[in-house]
C-alpha cells in the first residue's frame, strides 16, 4: 500500500494540484483584502454605513453583557445570537470575484490551448530516402 501511495503521489497531477491549492489560498487572501479594504467601504459608502460588515440583526444579547449592543465584534465575542448580514455579503462578493476570476482564467487556458492544438496542415512531404535512392537505381539502370 505504501509503494501504491508513493506512485499516486510522484504523479504530476497530485502535485500540480497541490501547487493549485497554495496558490488559490494566496489569491484568496488577496480578493478577501480586496474585497474588505476596497469594494465594502465603496458600497458601505453608497448604503449609508462606513463598515458594511457591522450590519447585524441581534436576536438576543448574552446574560450579563453590558458592552455595546451596536459592536458586532463584541457582541460575537460574547456569543450573542445574531444574524451577520454585512459580513454573508461581503462572503458572497468574495466568492463572486473568484469566480469570475476563475472563469477568466479558464477562459484564457481554453483559448490558448485551442491555438496550440490548432496546427496548420503540413505541406506535403516530398519523396523518403529510400524513394530517392530507388528512383536514383532505376535511372542507373536505364541508362546502362
Amino acid at each position: 500500500m505504501l509503494k501504491e501511495f508513493k506512485e499516486f503521489i510522484a504523479k504530476g497531477n497530485v502535485m500540480e494540484l497541490a501547487v493549485a491549492v497554495i496558490i488559490g489560498a494566496a489569491f484568496g487572501t488577496i480578493v478577501t483584502s480586496l474585497t474588505d479594504e476596497v469594494i465594502m467601504p465603496v458600497v458601505g459608502a453608497i448604503f449609508g454605513g462606513a463598515d458594511f460588515s457591522n450590519y447585524f440583526v441581534l436576536l438576543s444579547a448574552p446574560a450579563g453583557y453590558e458592552g455595546s449592543m451596536t459592536d458586532y465584534a463584541a457582541l460575537k465575542e460574547a456569543g450573542a445570537a445574531m444574524i451577520g448580514y454585512g459580513a454573508f455579503l461581503t462572503a458572497v462578493i468574495n466568492f463572486i470575484i473568484l469566480a469570475f476570476i476563475i472563469f477568466l482564467l479558464v477562459r484564457y487556458t481554453k483559448k490558448v490551448t485551442a491555438e496550440f492544438s490548432h496546427k496548420e496542415p503540413e505541406a506535403p512531404a516530398g519523396p523518403t530516402e529510400v524513394e530517392l535512392l530507388a528512383e536514383i537505381r532505376d535511372e542507373l539502370k536505364k541508362r546502362a
